[in-house]
């Protein structure tokens, strides 16, 4: 588990499996958490290579950035560690307002650096955009701040493609986050393209598509929670969906893995995806998603793959 990948062209090198941590702290996101089990899932992580930790300002809001801050505090592995976090959320009165303009990331950053305990974040995204600042100027704010030290590398999320245009105007964006696997490959027509060209590495989210692509489904689960209302998961796309996992099953089984496994490895064989960010609600998932890296698919695996949700 010693493997290492750089991130782009950034000077972060992170094991190729990190750790999305929205269900660490993040309360207002999923019911029921467990502080203690978030702290014992960023803990299991740290302990068996995992260095890189993907959080945001909104998951909580504030909780998981404090949660991660006071392990990695704890455990003093702050420098062996590489922090993503993310900004652009504010609260105006009751309602959640998105800002983008300079002086509000500039004390966003400020206010997650105070969070994690630390003098300095590894990569910091513009988690949405909002609809007034030019992305040309938000980002040259964390530019200011990367000159500072404050941050290492430059990232926005959720951008579209105009918008990561306008972003990158200066050559300033490192790396992009946004949804993607198997079942949601719209980035392939553009926006992978001009992350190629332009050296900018991407991190999908969602990438086991709420669990879909983790082969644990079959035609008679029932979702109670905002899958249910989803389209993948109603009627016959369902049922299509499920058809093309099993076809993926059938590769796992072969070699003695689980289906998330080879989902998660055939991302990493994507031009522009470094690293890929699994979540996990209990320590032993944390620990399953390890066994990716076990697994090497060969290029007619990867191939078939790419049909099976062509189709």
């Amino acid at each position: 588990m010693d493997k290492q990948t750089q991130i782009g062209r950034t000077e972060l090198y992170v094991n190729p499996i990190g750790m999305g941590t929205n269900t660490v702290g993040g309360h207002n996101l999923f019911p029921n958490l467990n502080d203690d089990t978030g702290r014992a899932m960023v803990l299991t992580a740290l302990q068996n290579g995992i260095n890189f930790f993907d959080t945001a300002f909104i998951y909580g809001p504030e909780h998981s950035e404090r949660i991660i801050g006071e392990v990695l505090k704890e455990q003093g592995a702050r420098k062996q560690t590489i922090i993503a976090t993310k900004g652009a959320h504010k609260f105006v009165e009751d309602r959640t307002v998105v800002d983008n303009s300079p002086a509000f990331l500039k004390a966003a950053v400020e206010s997650s650096l105070r969070r994690l305990q630390t003098d300095y974040i590894d990569l910091y995204y513009i988690h949405f955009p909002d609809e007034s600042t030019p992305k040309d100027e938000a980002v040259g704010a964390l530019k200011q701040l990367k000159d500072e030290g404050k941050i290492r590398a430059i990232g926005v999320s959720n951008f579209t493609i105009d918008q990561l245009k306008e972003a990158n105007k200066d050559g300033y964006v490192d790396v992009l986050q946004a949804e993607y696997n198997l079942f949601k490959r719209g980035a392939e027509a553009e926006v992978l393209p001009y992350c190629l060209e332009h050296n900018i590495s991407f991190v999908p989210y969602f990438p086991l598509a709420s669990g879909l692509l983790g082969g644990k489904y079959n035609k008679d689960s029932v979702f109670t929670d905002g899958r249910a209302k989803r389209p993948m998961f109603q009627g016959e796309a369902y049922i299509s969906n499920l058809d093309k996992v099993e076809r993926v099953r059938e590769i796992a089984a072969a070699r003695g893995a689980e289906v998330a496994h080879v989902v998660l490895a055939w991302y990493l064989t994507r031009d522009c995806m470094d690293v890929v960010i699994p979540g996990a609600k209990r320590p032993e998932q944390v620990l399953n998603n390890l066994k990716t890296l076990d697994v090497q698919l060969t290029v007619e695996e990867i191939e078939r793959i790419d049909q099976i949700f062509r189709a």
